[in-house]
């Protein structure tokens, strides 16, 4: 049954208005309507006091009252957009949005928006939700989060570093260990050796001197000058050995020092090539040539170190080259580097044990009837990289072998 036009309103339809101004008069929400053009047409308690005006003097204002300064250009034309395609929706989805109260303060807020229609045109119903508290929380619970996070990497960059310090702690007790276990095989290595070419030398010397005495009652001078010799020959052997095990227990203990000095290195390889000289065997001749690009010979490096290279290269020369046979040494200087060459006509290096040639008491297959520690060469290595410097050589078997050392000139 319709109802007749202008008849008074039913008790439902009374109820059902009554119970809409009820919502809008006691909702805790703030609810503005605004006409298209955004004048506030009407405002409920709850917004009032929301943006801190009495009822009354919200009447006929903007909307952009309600907005912060900065955001009014943009709301104007966001709201001219909404006029076009009027729907309900959430305002400002994804972003933070701002009001402003009377007093110019600002707050967060939540906005729905939803259009309707009356007699008198078209209107927009703004929800409005102040989440200042919620905001509060939020920024809490943010700033917690970020304080954790801060010390969460604090407690892992102490772990971090208790890690890296058991790691280094680990790698310093591997390499003790590994030295622990170098020096007792140095020691085991050096008791075998010293035992087998500690014996040939020393019978040599005992027998040699018997004989010594033995000719000098006869008078036989050649034959004790022989013997003389062999004695000699032994006693430097056995030097050797002891020299040999005496630089590379410095070398492991670090107390190897490079001490810089200025000097003329021709004159060190000409007093070397003589001292060697006299310990050469019988018909070995030792030249020295040494040449500088500039005609300067003058060098800054550790004249010690050089001379206990040299020596130790002619030495190995002289023991491995056979009677009559020639070494050579050369020295050569350029602006920056020296290179000095040790050349001999030796029993040289088998190709395949080339690569061994500077490991720790490796002997060369062809080399083990010749009395040696297989240290010489490892020792001369180290002092070369003391000295910032290199070591090559070339090598061919019955034919000799010839080692280059490559030095900064100044260190």
């Amino acid at each position: 049954m319709k109802k007749k036009t202008g008849s008074p309103p039913t008790i439902e339809e009374m109820d059902i208005l009554h119970q809409s101004e009820a919502i809008f008069l006691f909702a805790t929400e703030g609810i503005l309507i605004a006409d298209k053009q955004g004048k506030i047409v009407r405002v409920n308690p709850s917004g009032a006091e929301m943006f801190g005006y009495e009822p009354e003097e919200l009447a006929d204002l903007m909307i952009e009252d309600l907005i912060p300064n900065r955001f009014r250009q943009m709301h104007t034309a966001h709201r001219m957009n909404f006029n076009e395609h009027p729907h309900a929706r959430s305002m400002g989805s994804g972003m933070d949005l701002y009001a402003k109260r009377k007093d110019g303060s600002e707050f967060p807020v939540e906005i729905s928006l939803s259009p309707y229609q009356n007699s008198k045109g078209a209107y927009v119903i703004a929800f409005v939700i102040d989440i200042s508290i919620r905001k509060i929380a939020e920024n809490k619970l943010v700033s917690y989060k970020n304080e954790l996070e801060v010390e969460v990497e604090e407690r892992t960059l102490v772990l971090k570093e208790a890690i890296q310090k058991l790691e280094k702690t680990k790698d310093e007790l591997d390499r003790a260990l590994k030295r622990e276990q170098e020096v007792n095989l140095m020691k085991s290595r050096f008791i075998t050796i010293a035992s087998h070419e500690f014996r040939t030398p020393l019978a040599t010397v005992l027998s040699s001197l018997s004989l010594v005495e033995k000719y000098g009652d006869l008078d036989e001078n050649e034959k004790r000058d022989k013997h003389i010799h062999r004695i000699k020959s032994s006693v430097r052997n056995l030097t050797e050995i002891l020299n040999d095990f005496l630089s590379l227990n410095k070398l492991e203990e670090g107390k190897v020092v490079v001490t810089p000095e200025s000097f003329a290195i021709n004159e060190l390889v000409d007093e070397i090539g003589q001292q060697m000289q006299g310990i050469a065997k019988k018909g070995q001749r030792i030249d020295c040539i040494c040449e500088a690009l500039n005609d300067s010979y003058e060098v800054r490096l550790d004249a010690k170190l050089i001379k206990n290279i040299v020596i130790n290269l002619i030495s190995n020369a002289i023991k491995f080259s056979p009677e009559n046979s020639s070494i050579q040494i050369k020295g050569l200087l350029t602006d920056s580097q020296v290179i000095i060459s040790i050349k001999d006509e030796g029993i040289g290096i088998p190709e395949a044990e080339k690569k061994h040639v500077f490991e720790r008491f490796y002997r060369m297959s062809n080399a083990e009837a010749i009395q040696g520690t297989g240290l010489g060469l490892s020792i001369v290595n180290q002092y070369v990289l003391l000295l910032k410097g290199k070591i090559d050589f070339t090598s061919e078997v019955n034919k000799g072998t010839e080692f280059i050392i490559t030095l900064p000139r100044y260190l």
